[in-house]
């Protein structure tokens, strides 16, 4: 979100560099699906439907418009508090969970190591789209 301050739709969605359909804003559609993945690995019950649809949905789907730009806004902030409420209610870190048995402590790696990747991507995305580096 730091990384997404003070720009408009347009800036938002300004994909990187082809073929890549990597932008801000589908970084944050992106991460607000996986939020929801992550609460699926960690259920017994059915999965919840993707937000937005087949494979690659998050990036392609990322356009330039506000409705869009507020939707990604909204769902990211929504389903990382219902992933945030999921785990706490499991203090034991080596409690394993789910389908697959993994353990509350291999997803809060993966979901750390997720953030990280793409922040690094926000970093890159953001100097391309102003010239803005560091904080």
């Amino acid at each position: 979100r730091l990384k997404c301050e003070g720009l408009d739709p347009e800036q938002l969605a300004r994909r990187s560099v082809p073929p890549s359909t990597m932008s801000l804003l589908g970084l944050l559609r992106h991460l607000a699906e996986a939020e929801r993945d992550w609460r699926n690995w960690i259920s017994d019950g059915d999965p919840l439907p993707k937000l937005y649809g087949a494979r690659d949905a998050d990036f392609d789907g990322a356009v330039a418009e506000q409705r869009v730009v507020d939707e990604a806004y909204e769902n990211l902030e929504r389903e990382q508090a219902a992933t945030d409420a999921a785990l706490a209610a499991h203090p034991d870190l080596g409690v394993r969970l789910g389908k697959d048995a993994i353990s509350v402590r291999e997803l809060l790696v993966h979901r750390i190591e997720e953030y990280a990747r793409h922040c690094g991507h926000a970093d890159l995305l953001r100097e391309c789209v102003d010239g803005r580096v560091g904080q």
